[in-house]
């Protein structure tokens, strides 16, 4: 297994990360596989990995409510005697705080979870624009300077799926030591995309990256004319692999994470971590990945610029953001996780649905965009 720093920190965490949100499940979501998971960590902490990352919700009914991530966690690494050997990243429920007590609690809660006095790595999750001044008027920073004064927690990070310029406000905003941000070959140019990405390695934090196969629709729902310049590639690898190498190759990221479920995935994933070192890429490599994310873009179906011409909508209805989401799924060969986001990132009242047909927008549009055509498809395809 390879190693490295995550920022300032100095602590050397492995390339791969076990993300510990799609554990295996017996029935549902909820319901972890106790046997099957302790089997895949032991596996895994065995060939080296070493980053371990929950949240609050994960595998719970609800994103409001505590999930069985953290508590199966917390009896694995009590059971098998692992917690000095790893670190430990879980996330604040941002989205469930109220006041300034609330913060404590959640943190008390989830160490009784984890069945640990201390947490490596402590982010506040899935941070929005709409929500982060709440967050400073609650005294999250204040917060966060006790829990590493008293040595709850011994390092700082935030998660986002929000714009590029808001990932740089919040890095800008307090002495964190990481953040976890979306990033993969198509996502470059959208939410921290590679400009919020090496903005926050400048600032020295240390950088880790999910959704690496956006959703595993990058492995597995790969269309046939990506599939063709694989095939025809000289090197030979999986649609998998040769994400994950693209995201190693670069030297800002410090750890990706996995959502590993089955073995066979964990061993491949694995295996491609061997010896993806940072600017290890070939020119004739970089050159396919080039060809890859051509033919993705090709597939774009609104040629918006997010120049913010056709904004405020009357409605409420965030055009930009709507159109990114239809690019993003016309991408792809499956629409699902896409549409997850979109529900989950807008508010109702940004939602292309709510479209009054009114044709301000279009009058304004630089790109002479058919917009409220557009945002007919929008609603139709995301399901509002």
């Amino acid at each position: 297994m390879l190693y490295r720093e995550m920022g300032k920190t100095k602590e050397k965490v492995s390339i791969l990360g076990f993300g510990c949100m799609r554990l295996p499940t017996k029935g549902n979501n909820v319901q972890i596989d106790v046997e099957k998971a302790s089997n895949l960590l032991d596996f895994a902490l065995n060939q080296g990995i070493n980053y371990l990352d929950t949240a609050y919700p994960y595998h719970g009914t609800s994103t409001s409510c505590g999930g069985n991530s953290e508590v199966f966690l917390g009896e694995y690494l009590a059971e098998s005697s692992r917690r000095e050997k790893i670190y430990l990243a879980t996330k604040l429920p941002t989205w469930l705080l109220e006041n300034d007590e609330d913060m404590d609690n959640y943190l008390t809660q989830q160490l009784k979870r984890l069945q640990t006095d201390y947490i490596d790595f402590y982010l506040l999750h899935s941070l929005k624009e709409k929500q982060w001044f709440h967050m400073e008027d609650i005294g999250v920073f204040e917060f966060l300077d006790d829990a590493v004064a008293d040595g709850r927690i011994k390092y700082t990070g935030f998660s986002s799926h929000d714009e590029t310029e808001f990932i740089k406000e919040v890095v800008d905003s307090y002495n964190w030591d990481m953040c976890l941000v979306q990033y993969n070959y198509l996502d470059e140019n959208i939410q921290a995309g590679k400009e919020g990405l090496q903005y926050a390695a400048e600032k020295n934090l240390g950088v880790a990256i999910m959704e690496p196969l956006k959703g595993g629709v990058l492995a597995n729902n790969v269309p046939p004319e990506v599939q063709k310049i694989w095939d025809e590639s000289p090197i030979q690898r999986k649609p998998a692999e040769w994400a994950l190498r693209y995201l190693w190759n670069n030297p800002e990221i410090s750890v990706v994470l996995s959502g590993m479920n089955t073995m066979k995935h964990l061993q491949e994933n694995l295996n491609t971590a061997k010896d993806a070192t940072p600017n290890s890429m070939t020119i004739e490599e970089n050159e396919i990945m080039e060809k890859v994310k051509k033919v993705f873009h090709t597939k774009i179906a609104v040629e918006c610029s997010a120049c913010g011409y056709c904004m405020p909508c009357i409605s409420g209805i965030n055009i930009p953001r709507c159109f990114s989401y239809l690019n993003q799924a016309e991408m792809l060969e499956d629409h699902s996780e896409v549409r997850n986001q979109y529900h989950f990132m807008l508010k109702e009242t940004e939602m292309a649905g709510n479209c009054l047909e009114c044709g301000l927008c279009e009058e304004l549009c630089s790109q002479h965009i058919p917009i409220r055509e557009k945002l007919k498809e929008v609603a139709h395809k995301m399901g509002n």
